[in-house]
């Protein structure tokens, strides 16, 4: 008996392992939020417009 025991363990420690390999291969899922995505595009406009201006008299760019 305590030799079919020294076997069964490493038989479940290499199903187990095959598992966990195979589930952390999966492909990632997609994160395709229009929502979020349409308000990160406002937002980089909205930051394009407000530091492409020029710098309002007296103050120096740093540029």
């Amino acid at each position: 008996m305590g030799a079919l025991a020294w076997l069964i363990i490493p038989v479940v420690a290499v199903l187990l392992a095959t598992v966990w390999a195979g589930w952390a291969q999966r492909a990632p899922k997609a994160t395709g939020d229009p929502a979020s995505l349409a308000e990160h595009q406002r937002f980089m406009a909205a930051m394009e417009r407000t530091t492409a201006g020029t710098a309002a008299p007296g103050e120096r760019s740093g540029r």
